[in-house]
């Protein structure tokens, strides 16, 4: 159950409180070589310190809307490290008329953007990862039970989310013989600050923390930490799950 002599590409760190940086503090404790990605240089400095912490030399720009840049980060890993053993991919985005509106007034250029960002980015690494993965690997993205059912003020991001979870199955039917494993997690509310987009956040965190069963929400320790056991061979068998990491509250009516 370690990561020792495996390397992993983590996509979506903003700062201290992002889900991408717990995901990064727990497989770098268990030994794996990390190379991670910042938005653009207004995001860098929050980035680098936290790189800089863990003894991270490749930290690279990603703006995957970018043409070619999702490219040229693999181009980088390629020459680098010649493989990749695990990618966590956990960006989203929505412009926010579009997120903080009704779905039934969406546009459709926000829509075809949520998609684009959100979900097949991931389908893209995959894509790249998919040679690199010579010895098998395991991919994951980050979801919401707001994919699965319907979460007050979710709007948008409830079917972009529906379509990540998704996306994920197919993907690990299709990459399973080349022992490539794909893994959805679900945390609950988390406050980041991609979630800080979303109108009534507060009352949101606050009412799952009451009907969690045992009062607790999960923290970027918490998926960091579940995280870094899928990529560890002890779930070698394990793919084409959508993971609860939320303290139980999905189980609750």
């Amino acid at each position: 159950m370690r990561l020792d002599g495996k390397k992993g590409l983590i996509v979506g760190i903003a700062n201290e409180h992002s889900i991408a940086y717990g995901c990064a503090q727990a497989t770098h404790a268990l030994g794996a070589e990390l190379a991670i990605t910042y938005l653009n240089e207004k995001a860098k400095p929050h980035v680098a310190p936290l790189a800089e912490g863990m003894g991270i030399e490749l930290v690279l720009p990603l703006n995957v809307a970018e043409p070619g840049a999702l490219e040229t980060v693999f181009e980088t890993l390629a020459a680098r490290w010649g493989k990749l053993d695990f990618l966590i991919h956990s960006i989203a985005f929505a412009p926010k008329d579009d997120l903080q509106g009704r779905l039934t007034d969406s546009s459709s250029p926000g829509f075809a953007e949520a998609m684009d960002i959100s979900c097949h980015s991931f389908i893209r690494m995959a894509k790249l990862a998919e040679p690199l993965m010579t010895d098998g690997g395991t991919l994951f993205a980050m979801s919401y039970l707001g994919a699965q059912r319907v979460v007050e003020h979710y709007n948008l991001m409830g079917p972009v989310k529906a379509a990540l979870e998704s996306a994920g199955r197919y993907l690990a039917a299709e990459l399973a013989p080349k022992n490539i494993r794909v893994h959805i997690l679900s945390p609950g509310p988390i406050r980041t600050r991609a979630a800080s987009g979303l109108a009534e956040f507060d009352t949101l965190i606050e009412e799952t923390q009451d009907r969690t069963p045992g009062h607790r929400l999960a923290t970027i320790e918490d998926v960091g930490l579940a995280t870094a056991l899928l990529a560890t061979d002890a779930a070698r068998i394990m793919t084409g799950e959508t993971l609860f990491i939320d303290g139980g509250y999905h189980l609750m009516g």
